[in-house]
């Protein structure tokens, strides 16, 4: 009688598919012994055809599981109680984690022992074990989804006279030379799981809430619709020079698109929270997951120094001439504003960084003047309603067209009320 299964020790009566399981769990964990021929309780009952037995474990091994796991395996057959048993000795592997190929790298694919048990590995084991296997850098390691498309991505680079073959996936590092996709090609992928949020707020504090969006799918995706997006906030105002009128948007085209792509390119995608935008009434704050890298300073980032923590997702947006150079972003943007009187701000923690963008001068909101009695009830009015004429409101405040009028105009320059429609069908809203 032999002693019982331990955390490094499995009997098995016969071969079954299941021992694919048992050699994933060993060599995902710190190695072990397998025996077929013994009952779980220890009884030696003896294989027939040792060499048949032998073979078919060899090729089972091979064929399903990934990476080759063979180097780490020793097959042999050996005499128990004058019993013939097959003993397979599985060494801890060093590339870990080694999966099922057709169940992928998920935990339905990756098992790990856990006393004498072996189980599925956990999402967070199975990143650990990548991590352990590939290093720190995480764009560098394998995606834990492999089943990724690149409908966007693929246009993009078409779109620039640019393949996107496997050829240049490899060159790109978006697919490794053992044909897993890198988490760069999660990022680039239809499935990328990270998101940018968006919150507009009709104050400058976080207590009037107006709208709100979520950016989802590869980050070009992202970039472009989170861009658009902001657009439409970027409101303009006009100033003439004589006769001539001229158009000033409220925040300057280059300082977004830096301030995005600085958001995008330079996360730390090994965090899973999602970056977000806050608009307010005279700023924009963007904020992405991640502090500066070791060695840089934020007074290092105002100089133009940059050490990029995404190197190969850099190079690609610099291949598709959506950057110009590395470490020039912050330099951009505090261009933009040379001639502002309030400049960007930096404010950058342990785990982010954000990019304070000022309306331009000319842009910038009064203070709004203190409210009358009857634009106090105005105001409360539409607390409670989505909208109200002017005819409704010379109803509700028993007043003339032209003080009404009055009223309204004051609290649009104010940035209290909007206007929607023209003529009879004109409507005054909060904001």
């Amino acid at each position: 009688m032999l002693r019982k299964e331990d955390a490094h020790t499995e009997f098995k009566r016969e071969l079954t598919d299941a021992l694919k399981k048992e050699v994933l769990a060993f060599a995902n964990t710190s190695g072990g012994s397998i025996y077929i021929g013994i009952e779980d309780d220890g009884t030696v009952t003896g294989v027939d055809d040792q060499d048949q037995i032998m073979l078919r474990v060899a090729s089972m091994l091979r064929d399903a599981i990934h990476p080759d796991i063979m180097m780490f395996v020793d097959i042999q057959a050996k005499q128990i109680e004058q019993r013939t048993v097959i003993h397979i000795i599985v060494s801890e592997g060093t590339n870990k984690p080694y999966y099922l190929i057709k169940n992928g790298l998920k935990p339905s694919g990756v098992y790990v022992r856990q006393g004498s048990a072996t189980v599925p590995a956990s999402a967070e084991q199975i990143r650990k074990m990548i991590k352990a296997s590939d290093g720190d850098v995480y764009e560098d390691n394998i995606s834990l989804n492999q089943e990724l498309t690149f409908q966007k991505t693929t246009s993009l680079f078409l779109s620039h006279n640019l393949r996107f073959g496997i050829q240049q996936q490899k060159t790109l590092g978006i697919i490794r030379s053992d044909g897993l996709y890198t988490n760069v090609g999660l990022l680039l992928s239809d499935q990328c799981p990270f998101t940018i949020k968006a919150a507009v707020f009709n104050g400058d504090d976080q207590s009037e809430f107006q709208d709100r969006r979520i950016f989802t799918g590869p980050l070009f995706t992202q970039l472009e619709e989170c861009y658009t997006y902001l657009q439409l906030k970027n409101t303009l105002s006009a100033t003439f020079d004589g006769l001539y009128r001229k158009d000033t948007k409220a925040y300057p085209d280059t300082a977004l698109r830096e301030a995005l792509l600085n958001c995008i390119i330079h996360r730390d995608y090994s965090f899973s929270a999602s970056s977000f935008i806050s608009v307010y009434r005279s700023r924009i704050e963007i904020t992405s997951i991640g502090g500066l890298l070791p060695g840089i300073h934020q007074d290092d980032i105002l100089m133009g120094i940059s050490a990029c923590r995404n190197k190969k997702l850099a190079e690609i947006f610099y291949r598709l001439e959506l950057i110009e150079a590395y470490g020039t972003g912050i330099t951009k943007i505090r261009t933009a504003y040379k001639h502002n009187l309030s400049q960007p701000e930096i404010h950058v923690s342990t785990n982010a960084f954000k990019i304070c963008l000022p309306q331009m001068q000319s842009q910038v909101t009064p203070p709004p003047s203190a409210l009358t009695p009857e634009a106090t009830d105005l105001i409360n009015y539409l607390h409670h309603n989505d909208s109200i004429t002017r005819k409704d409101a010379e109803t509700l405040l028993g007043l003339s067209p032209s003080t009404v009028t009055r009223i309204l105009n004051q609290l649009i320059a104010d940035n209290r009320l909007h206007r929607t429609g023209r003529g009879k069908n004109t409507q005054y809203h909060i904001r």
